[in-house]
């Protein structure tokens, strides 16, 4: 059989996220149409017939990070790619111009040896608009190219044939029945705070997000049926917090509800989410 772990590299939002989910076949990472969602390096297992294949689903990377939250995204982006990582996978969203932050990625590839990299162009489902001519030139640089759509899982199995083609001989690298979701490094805690803080994404507009995280402080099988959850929505600023709850509470009614109906379909149990926002201004430092 073959085993391996690949790690995936590419700027903010271009899909890096949704292609784990979409070949796992299970959420493992949060996804938003905004950048910046991911913001440390989740690992997920797929497994077949061929063999076990570990992903490494990293933050995108900025090119000049400026406030303290990106910095740290930056830095735990960066750590990812060790001695461990047997293929990389370079997602880039051909909808999107090359710019220096593409510049920089590309540089990190290029500087990492020794292991084969697949060049996996993404959003092939959209039509316009398409810079696809001035990523032409990769095509040299890498010996497999694969063009995709992550969200509609088009040549996925093209892909995976790719990945285990160029995966090592081994024996199964973890025991799967050990954990409760494909996400290997992530407890049910943060899984749960990281669906979470997706809705917050979805919900919230412009930068807002990026000025909150989530915590999980309590989880609890109340009876055969029903699961209790207590969860903070942490943000920076009073202002924030007033915008989080919404007039008469109805934006944190809305994100708790569209948090609690995914997770029961996850679970298939009944949940009641106990949801409420803080203020900590100095959150980025003690909870990333």
């Amino acid at each position: 059989m073959k085993s391996g772990t690949v790690a995936l590299i590419g700027r903010p939002n271009v899909g890096k996220s949704t292609l784990v989910n979409n070949i796992i076949g299970q959420k493992v990472a949060i996804t938003s149409p905004k950048p910046q969602t991911t913001r440390f390096p989740i690992h997920g297992l797929y497994e077949d017939d061929r063999g076990q294949i570990i992903f490494v689903d990293t933050p995108g990377i900025f090119r000049k990070p400026k406030d303290p939250v990106s910095k740290k995204i930056n830095k735990k982006a960066l750590g990812s790619f060790g001695p461990d990582i047997d293929l990389l996978l370079y997602i880039v969203d051909h909808t999107r111009t090359r710019d220096f932050e593409e510049a920089r990625v590309l540089g990190i590839v290029r500087g990492i040896k020794k292991i084969p990299k697949i060049l996996v162009i993404n959003k092939i489902d959209v039509k316009e608009p398409s810079y696809l001519p001035l990523y032409k030139f990769l095509e040299d640089e890498f010996d497999t190219v694969i063009k995709v759509s992550a969200i509609n899982k088009t040549h996925i199995n093209q892909l995976l044939e790719a990945i285990f083609e160029k995966l090592p001989e081994g024996k199964p690298i973890v025991d799967s029945s050990k954990y409760v979701y494909p996400a290997l490094n992530i407890d049910s805690y943060t899984f749960i705070a990281e669906l979470i803080r997706e809705k917050v994404f979805l919900r919230m507009r412009k930068e807002l997000p990026y000025t909150t995280t989530v915590v999980v402080d309590e989880i609890k099988k109340r009876d055969e049926k029903l699961t209790y959850i207590k969860a903070k929505i942490v943000t920076t600023d009073d202002t924030y917090k007033k915008m989080l709850i919404g007039r008469g509470g109805r934006q944190i009614k809305e994100i708790g509800s569209m948090a609690r109906r995914e997770l029961e379909l996850a679970t298939n149990r009944k949940i009641y989410l106990d949801l409420t926002v803080e203020v900590n201004k100095h959150w980025v430092s003690t909870l990333i």
